[in-house]
């Protein structure tokens, strides 16, 4: 096995960030068996097998964090403080991520809709939505005392992972497949981190990473591997939310591959309600999954109600965030989708090129090709009945298509 890895780069340390204020974290929970796990405490997965969720003292935050406490606070998703599980957000390891734009795409009025707008992940540090998930993962790991890790990544998580790690003065081994787009690759090398690439998709990644994470003293925050990550994605929800003017729209669809993004949001428009922050009666939003022909597990499952997702054969698509064959939370993004009343669809690859160029003209952002195949399921669901052209929704970006050039 080893001698199929490629090293490319060696470990290296330096500083972190700055912030302040308190956590109001009260526990870990499974999402399948709802077994309590202690949040002071490092753990991966339940002994069940399933994914551990962060909780927090909602009578407590009730009580204590109000929507205006906001006012003033910098522009980055640590502006959500006391909503997140980090300890100490004086010491956050942060490059400035978050509070990314909301910007309205005209191709939807054209055609009768209510507000189309694109949330543009693009512009995060390391140019996508995997920002969020690396800060807050590696600010709350590194207060748990972990000092190496072992990741496994399509390509945009790694690159995130290996930077915001170099930058905790943690030591971090990436797993990524050999195709993978090259800027990811060479980011993730310019880190300084250790980058090894394999033959093969984002699975087999993932139990190489499991295997030298145990033989090598490290952990492995792989996709809900932890608990953490899911966080950082969360305040996707709650800038919408914010951006709308503490309202939810209609529907939001989200480019699918390992679910984190979509799962998150889904979690947050819950705990919103909770603390007070939207009314509880407000209609929460559908939830969208958009996949590629090539690698579509989860919309194969959602068409026949399945609870899970059997593992995709022979995944293909260029859109590198997408090809996610057997993802480890699919009981929850089909939860997800199913609570919320929500869809799945995918679409080929020709046609997630054309609607990233289109994406690109509309509203002048750099699109990944992740955006594209949203923006094309959003324009399939509208032609087919399967949303209504009256709705307000909000399509995701995930990232910059510099992640996509040498």
């Amino acid at each position: 096995m080893q001698s199929s890895l490629r090293v490319v780069g060696t470990p290296a340390e330096p500083p972190s960030g700055t912030i302040g204020a308190r956590s109001y974290l009260s526990h870990l929970e499974c999402t399948r068996c709802g077994a309590t796990r202690s949040p002071h405490a490092l753990h991966g997965l339940c002994e069940c097998g399933a994914p551990l969720l962060c909780r927090y003292d909602l009578a407590a935050l009730r009580r204590d964090v109000r929507r205006d406490d906001l006012r003033g606070r910098e522009a980055t998703l640590w502006r959500y403080r006391e909503l997140l599980p980090v300890q100490d957000v004086s010491r956050a390891v942060t490059l400035g991520e978050g509070f990314t734009p909301l910007l309205p795409l005209a191709w939807g009025a054209r055609r009768g809709m209510r507000a189309l707008c694109v949330k543009d992940e693009g512009g995060n540090p390391t140019g996508t939505f995997k920002a969020r998930g690396a800060a807050v993962g590696v600010t709350r790991l590194r207060e748990l005392g972990v000092t190496r890790v072992a990741v496994s990544s399509s390509g945009n998580a790694g690159d995130a992972w290996s930077t915001y790690c170099r930058r905790a003065g943690i030591e971090a081994t990436i797993f990524v497949p050999d195709d993978a787009p090259s800027a990811t690759l060479t980011e993730a090398a310019l880190s300084g981190q250790r980058v090894c690439t394999f033959g093969g998709h984002n699975s087999r990644g993932g139990r190489l990473a499991n295997a030298f994470a145990a033989s090598h003293d490290a952990f492995c925050p792989n996709t809900f591997q932890e608990p953490y990550r899911l966080e950082g994605k969360k305040t996707m929800g709650l800038e919408i939310a914010e951006q709308l003017g503490w309202r939810l729209p209609d529907a939001v669809v989200y480019p699918t591959g390992g679910g984190t993004g979509l799962i998150g949001m889904w979690k947050v428009f819950a705990e919103m309600a909770d603390w007070g922050w939207i009314d509880r009666g407000e209609r929460k939003p559908r939830m969208i999954v958009a996949q590629a022909d090539g690698c579509a597990p989860m919309v194969r499952a959602f068409a026949t109600r399945a609870d899970r997702a059997t593992p995709w054969e022979n995944p293909t698509t260029h859109a590198a965030g997408l090809r996610v064959p057997g993802p480890l939370g699919d009981r929850l993004i089909l939860r997800a989708l199913y609570e919320s009343r929500g869809d799945a669809a995918s679409v080929s690859e020709d046609v997630i090129r054309r609607e990233t160029a289109v994406l690109a003209r509309a509203t002048g952002v750099d699109a990944a090709p992740e955006g594209g195949c949203a923006l094309a399921v959003t324009r399939l669901l509208v032609a087919t009945g399967r949303l209504d052209a009256s709705s307000e929704v909000v399509v995701f970006n995930t990232g910059s298509g510099a992640s996509y050039r040498v």
